[in-house]
Order: C-alpha cells, then sequence, then structure tokens
C-alpha cells in the first residue's frame, strides 16, 4: 500500500463552455462494493477529499485482510510492555526480537481455523512459522531454523529422561508426522533456547500424540534433558487473553536443580506442535521464557 499521507492532487477539469447543471465529478475513491446512484454527490473540498480517499483506503485494507486473509504476509502487533505477563519495566530482562511477520500463504491455501479447513492446517512454511532468534544471541550450528529440518532421533534427544520415548518414536513414524524444524541460540548471558515445531498431517494426528504423551491431563514428560529432578506446572505463566485454538502447558524445574535450570512448555496449535525449552546454568529466568513462549503462540495462532 503506498503512503497514504503521500496524496496528489488531480488535476481541475477544464471549465465547459455552457455552466454545468449538475455538480463537479468528485475524484476517483478506491473500490468498494457498487451501490447504485440516483443522483451525483454534492462536490467535496479538496481537502476533505484527501481525508476521505485515507480513510476508504484503510476501510478497503481491513476488509482486504480480514476476508481474503490468504497469499498476504502480515505483522502481529506489537504487544504493550504491559500486556505481556511480567513485562511492565524496562529492565525486566525481555529480549529484543525482531518485528514478528506471519508468512504468506500459497495462493488459495485458507487459514488454519477457517471454517474450510477442518484439519487446521498450516500451510505456510514450517521454518517462517518458528520465532526468530532475538538480538544478540549467537545461533545453534545444528538447529538453524531456516532450512534446518531435523530428524525425529534429534527431536526425542529432548525426552532423554522419558521412558516412553521408544513409544513415542514409533506414534510419531505411525501416527502422521509430516516434518519437523527446529531454531535454537544461546544469548551472553548464557541462556540458552531451543524451539522445535512438528507438523502432523492434521490436528486430529497432532491432538492423539499430544493428549497421549505431552498433555497435563495425561502423564507429561516433566524429566528433560538437563532436568535432574522434575518439573511442575509453571503457575506464573499468563499467555494474555489468549490465542483461540491454541492450547499450552508450560513448566519449571522445581528446586533442588542441577547446574542448570530448565524451563519447557508444549504448544498445541492445529496441526503443529510445538516445543519451547530454556536453560541456564543456575537460574532461568522467567521473563525471557514467558516472553519466548507468548510470541511463538502468536505466530501459530
Amino acid at each position: 500500500m503506498s503512503d497514504l499521507t503521500d496524496q496528489t492532487r488531480a488535476p481541475e477539469l477544464p471549465a465547459p463552455e455552457v455552466p454545468p447543471v449538475e455538480p463537479p465529478l468528485a475524484e476517483p475513491q478506491p473500490p468498494l462494493a457498487e451501490t447504485p446512484a440516483t443522483e451525483p454527490p454534492p462536490a467535496t473540498p479538496p481537502k476533505a477529499r484527501r481525508v476521505l480517499r485515507a480513510a476508504l483506503r484503510w476501510t478497503a485494507a481491513v476488509v482486504v485482510f480480514g476476508v481474503l486473509g490468504t497469499g498476504i504476509a502480515y505483522g502481529i502487533t506489537t504487544q504493550e510492555r504491559t500486556d505481556v505477563p511480567g513485562l511492565s519495566t524496562k529492565s525486566d530482562g525481555r529480549w529484543a526480537y525482531p518485528k514478528l511477520v506471519k508468512p504468506a500463504l500459497p495462493a488459495g491455501a485458507a487459514l488454519p481455523y477457517a471454517a474450510d479447513n477442518p484439519g487446521m492446517i498450516h500451510y505456510a512454511d514450517l521454518e517462517q512459522l518458528l520465532l526468530p532468534a532475538p538480538a544478540g544471541s549467537t545461533p545453534a550450528p545444528t538447529l538453524k531454523g531456516d532450512r534446518s529440518r531435523i530428524t525425529t532421533d534429534r527431536f526425542l534427544q529432548e525426552f532423554a529422561g522419558d521412558n516412553r520415548v521408544s513409544s513415542m518414536r514409533q506414534d510419531l513414524a505411525q501416527g502422521g508426522l509430516r516434518q519437523i524444524a527446529a531454531r535454537g541460540w544461546t544469548m551472553p548471558d548464557g541462556t540458552a533456547t531451543r524451539i522445535y515445531l512438528v507438523r502432523f498431517h492434521s490436528s486430529g494426528y497432532q491432538n492423539a500424540f499430544t493428549t497421549l504423551y505431552l498433555s497435563n491431563a495425561g502423564v507429561a514428560p516433566r524429566v528433560l534433558k538437563d532436568i535432574e529432578g522434575e518439573s511442575a506446572l509453571d503457575e506464573g505463566y499468563i499467555s494474555g487473553n489468549g490465542i483461540p485454538h491454541v492450547r499450552h502447558d508450560v513448566y519449571v524445574e522445581s528446586a533442588p536443580t542441577g547446574p542448570v535450570q530448565v524451563r519447557h512448555a508444549y504448544i498445541a496449535a492445529g496441526d503443529i506442535l510445538a516445543l519451547v525449552v530454556q536453560s541456564r546454568k543456575g537460574t532461568a529466568a522467567a521473563v525471557p521464557f514467558h516472553q519466548t513462549a507468548v510470541l511463538q503462540e502468536q505466530l501459530l495462532g
């Protein structure tokens, strides 16, 4: 969309030889639904026309985004600091993530939660649904995110402490797994982050796997790699007003911990299961972990 403030005034029409009987024609407006006109509209002053054109173009843009919703990359509204739990001051430890943009959909593809998409399938590129790394981070060499598909065994390394890994591997192989993408990074303070997106053939396959192995209603793996004790539900995690169609179970390693503390979250969104893991020697801060999980939820919502 062109800059709406940079309007070019249309040239004045030459005066006709005979004084006009009807009012002068108004400048063309952005395309809208056609409405039969009973009589020509009155002339609008130039300044008012510029304001009206800007308003109508914004209105048309809203209609396009709200109704079509496909083949368009659009920004996620930046949350105010007070909108994300625990992010109320400038020194709260929040990381500087790039502005989030949902990826474009293939032409004709439905949105993941649209009525004509019963499988709740995300047709966008899987890597583009991964949360980008924040400023100042060092990428993990094996979890680069960009075209970095990983194997099932690499994903299951995160569950090294769970005795059901072999069953999980078998169910992933036979239960509709399509692909897994991952991104990881380390911050200057030593906090390591790993995010996995596991894509299934439909939300039904994802729900079956998540309910059996990862949901808090079942026996969710609370002993991930580097956890020496057990993790408990993170009662401090609140994802704002909630994101429709997205569910989460969020955990924090209970004291006493080992050399590092681990926080992790399972996020179920349509055909995609996300695992977000953060760990740090000593204590893993809550604020950057909550921020990371919330933003990943937004990208999948």
